[in-house]
């Protein structure tokens, strides 16, 4: 009788520490962190097909991103998917690309830290070449660092925040490209 006690207090020990840690991981997953894994190349050579990074879920409820913030979104076309893009340009930011190049509130955007100097930026069916657009309230322009590659901000126009899922702040996946993601302009 004693052993089975032993074996009964045991079990119950052990379904109580699983729902604790099954607790733990939920309330991380659903409020603060969440892993997403890179779907394609549209943010070659920041990111790889097959990366795996984590999501700030909080920050974002606290601060908007700022402009070189690296974000994940559900996407505008398609709800059921995410994406994760740059963020370009900010409420009231004008937004143009003239000569492969992209221009915030009328400055040249310095994006060495990200992309090689080679890589031109072209214009697509929403911001055309040399049109200015200004980004409206509650709104973000995002561009992919694949540029070709890329649909973005150029194709279907502006992020709604409320799109917005978080902020990408550390690749985990592979072990060998393991690093704390930046924002190039802090």
């Amino acid at each position: 009788m004693e052993f089975l006690r032993k074996i009964y207090t045991f079990l119950i020990d052990t379904v109580q520490t699983l729902l604790l840690i099954f607790a733990v991981f939920l309330v991380i997953y659903v409020f603060l962190f969440r892993p997403f894994r890179v779907s394609g190349n549209s943010m070659h050579p920041t990111f790889l097909d097959k990366q795996y990074i984590l999501t700030n879920l909080i920050t974002l409820r606290f601060n908007k991103p700022k402009i070189g913030d690296v974000v994940v979104f559900k996407a505008p076309k398609d709800k059921e998917k995410d994406y994760i893009k740059r963020v370009i340009g900010t409420q009231g930011d004008t937004v143009s690309i003239k000569d492969g190049e992209v221009y915030v509130n009328s400055n040249l955007l310095d994006q060495s830290a990200f992309l090689d100097s080679s890589v031109k930026t072209y214009g697509g069916s929403f911001l055309r070449e040399n049109e200015v657009v200004t980004v409206p309230p509650d709104s973000y322009f995002v561009i992919g660092d694949n540029r070709p590659g890329s649909s973005d901000s150029r194709e279907w126009g502006f992020l709604p925040a409320e799109l917005l899922i978080g902020q990408s702040f550390f690749v985990y996946w592979p072990l060998n490209k393991m690093e704390i993601i930046k924002n190039p302009y802090k």
